[in-house]
């Protein structure tokens, strides 16, 4: 067909070579238009979901921010979900939903931790060197198995300052083990407790509130009896959270560091 069309358009009069030539010139005049944009799918805790009504709720999960680091070219499919542990977001089937729409070229952001260590909730417990590892592992091989490409990411530290100013750790093994599992299966990785420990100290113990959803009874409309949470993150602290975490990605030897807007 496309062959005849030529003929009789005079664009091709004789040999095959033509045709190819013609094809493949048409080929790569179409491709601009027909280049799929890439997809960051992110799985993980509330530190990291969407907020229901953010123009009026001051709390904001990091990648609930992550499109205003990247150029138009990058879409954010935000899969993750308040209480979810590595293992209730397969379990509930969250992971397989995600799996089934990744494609080559696209990109997974994984971080658990916070949920995983609730052990007193077996629907969500996991031992962070056997259930947690093999989680992580699997959500990396299934990605690659895809052609995406799959970033860890450590838990981000809570506001846990000591009496003596001193930032204690409250996530135990689980980051140590999303290292372990990075450099195992050389998989690129984002320290973020690493990263938001220094943001918390340079901050303080009082300056670091601003970071988290800290409000005195009557300060905010959407708590109006006040609200002391050193968890989670304020628009702020999301925002600087994000900025942190793609900084780091921009470093990576990734095609998703040329898209970063940064």
């Amino acid at each position: 067909m496309i062959e005849k069309m030529l003929v009789t358009h005079g664009i091709l009069n004789s040999s095959k070579m033509k045709i190819q030539i013609v094809l493949l010139l048409m080929l790569l005049g179409a491709w601009p238009t027909i280049a799929q944009d890439t997809t960051i799918y992110c799985i993980g805790d509330s530190t990291m979901s969407d907020k229901k009504e953010p123009e009026k709720n001051p709390e904001h999960g990091w990648a609930q921010v992550l499109a205003h680091f990247f150029t138009e070219k990058v879409k954010i499919d935000n899969r993750a979900k308040n209480g979810r542990s590595s293992k209730s977001f397969i379990s509930e089937k969250r992971w397989d939903s995600v799996h089934t729409s990744l494609k080559a070229g696209d990109y997974v952001f994984i971080q658990f931790g916070h949920n995983d260590q609730k052990f007193k909730d077996s629907s969500r417990f996991t031992n962070p060197h056997t259930t947690y590892r093999h989680n992580l592992i699997r959500f990396v091989k299934e990605t690659r198995a895809k052609g995406a490409t799959a970033i860890l990411f450590t838990s981000i530290v809570r506001r846990n300052f000591n009496e003596f100013g001193t930032l204690v750790d409250t996530h135990g093994d689980y980051p140590v083990v999303t290292r372990m599992v990075a450099k195992e299966y050389d998989v690129p990785l984002v320290d973020l407790e690493y990263l938001t420990e220094i943001l918390e100290t340079s901050y303080g113990p009082e300056a670091s509130k601003k970071l988290h959803l800290h409000f005195e009874e009557g300060e905010h409309p959407y708590y109006p009896e006040g609200i002391q949470d050193n968890t989670h993150l304020s628009k702020k602290g999301a925002l600087l959270v994000a900025e942190l975490a793609v900084k780091e990605i921009k470093s990576f030897e990734l095609p998703l560091s040329k898209l970063i807007g940064l």
